[in-house]
Parts: structure tokens; sequence; C-alpha cells
């Protein structure tokens, strides 16, 4: 059990709609975790529950297709190799900035109301909360599909046809390469000191500094906009 002001939540019944009660006190609480690999029971429903929960290797096994799709569409109505090339980098490139942005701006987002906490917790809190969740640390499928629309459509208006499915298709390819080192980020046990120096970037901002180090495949963004983490060394200084 846990305690905050006078709401207690029941850690062992279904939680989302649990954690809007405690108003304020849910960011001190959501920003305390808990580490184990296994994950609460998010609803009472098996149906709901069940599109919380997502294995790893569903995102690149359902998505790579769909970028390879939209690749080949960009060739196939007159695009150049190179052209379509330099489209999906250029794709690539601004999901490293979504990424960060959407993990700063959205993810971070400070709340206090009831449905406001429960938005929170469904979309990025849950996973503060219980960071070794295995099966709700990659984005469900069925939300990805519903948000890939706008997406599109969005493209569409800033590019040509012929360059849209490529750009579309880099994006894509960059959010699949996001969420799969994401997991391992957590998951993983990097040998080589590249994936090594990342991970523990990464899990820095979940154990130390929450409020810094937004970046998960680079710290790029963090080091322009200046939420790059101090090193500990640098903080006992101050």
């Amino acid at each position: 059990m846990v305690v905050a002001q006078e709401f207690t939540v029941d850690l062992n019944k279904p939680l989302v709609f649990q954690v809007g009660h405690l108003g304020e006190a849910y960011q001190e609480w959501v920003h305390q975790p808990i580490v184990s690999k296994e994950g609460p029971r998010f609803f009472e429903s098996d149906f709901w529950e069940f599109l919380t929960l997502t294995v790893w290797w569903a995102i690149p096994v359902i998505w790579l297709p769909v970028v390879c799709w939209c690749i080949s569409m960009s060739i196939r109505i007159g695009q150049t190799l190179p052209h379509v090339a330099l489209m999906v980098l250029f794709g690539i490139f601004v999901w490293t900035l979504l990424e960060y942005t959407l993990h700063r701006f959205l993810f971070h987002i400070k709340t206090k109301s009831y449905w406001g906490n429960t938005i929170h917790y469904l979309l990025h809190g849950c996973h503060h909360k219980h960071p070794m969740d295995g099966l709700r640390l990659v984005f469900p499928p069925a939300a990805t599909a519903v948000l890939l629309f706008p997406f599109w459509k969005l493209l569409s208006l800033v590019s040509t046809p012929t360059t849209t499915p490529a750009l579309f298709g880099g994006g894509l390819l960059g959010y699949v390469m996001y969420d799969v080192t994401h997991y391992y980020l957590h998951h993983g046990q990097p040998s080589s000191e590249v994936p090594k120096n990342l991970k523990k970037y990464h899990l820095n901002h979940h154990f130390r500094i929450q409020n810094k180090g937004f970046g998960i495949t680079s710290s790029l963004w963090d080091r322009v906009f200046g939420t790059l983490p101090l090193p500990k060394a640098a903080e006992k200084s101050k």
C-alpha cells in the first residue's frame, strides 16, 4: 500500500482509475519507482487490460513492413534512390526531435486533476512508476496506428506526393528504432561502450534526475536545449 495525503493507492487492485484521486500528490507518487519486472494490473476488464500489454518484438514485426512499403511507394512513383535515401534519413532526424519534444513537454506534463492524472499515468506515468514492466514499455500498436493518420496528413501538407511516403517511412523507422532501443536500455545487458553509456544515461533519467535527459536514442537534443543532466561529481561541487 502507498499512502499519499488522504488517499491510499492499493497496488493489488487495478490502478488506472485509482491514481486520479491522488490529486497534487500524484506527481510525487508516480516518480517513486517500483523496480519489478512484473507490472501491475491496469483495468478490471480483461479486454482493456490486454490492449495495454505489448511484447517488444511486435513493434518491428508490425511496423517495418509498413516502412518498406512507404519507401518502395516513393520509388515506384518516380523518386530516385539517392533522393529517397535522403528523405528517409531526414525523417529519422525529424523523429529524434519529435521523440525529445513529446517526452519533455507531453510525457512530463504536470497534472493534478483526476482525469489529468489518469491520462498521464496511461501515457507515461506508469512507465516511471514501474520502469521495468517489460509488457508496457513499447507503445501499443493500436494506439500507434490511430496516431499515424494525422501524421501522414500533416506530412502530405508540407511535402510533395512523391516525397511524403519516404519521409513518413523514415519517421516511422525512427520510431521503431526508438521503441526497440528503449526496451533494450531497460532490459538489455550491453557490453560495448556506446550502448552502456546510453543505458546509464537513460536509467539516470528514471532513478536520479527525472526532469533532465529526455533523449532516448541519443543525448543530442538534450545538449541543444540545455536539459543534459550534470554528472554526479559536478552536482556535488555545487
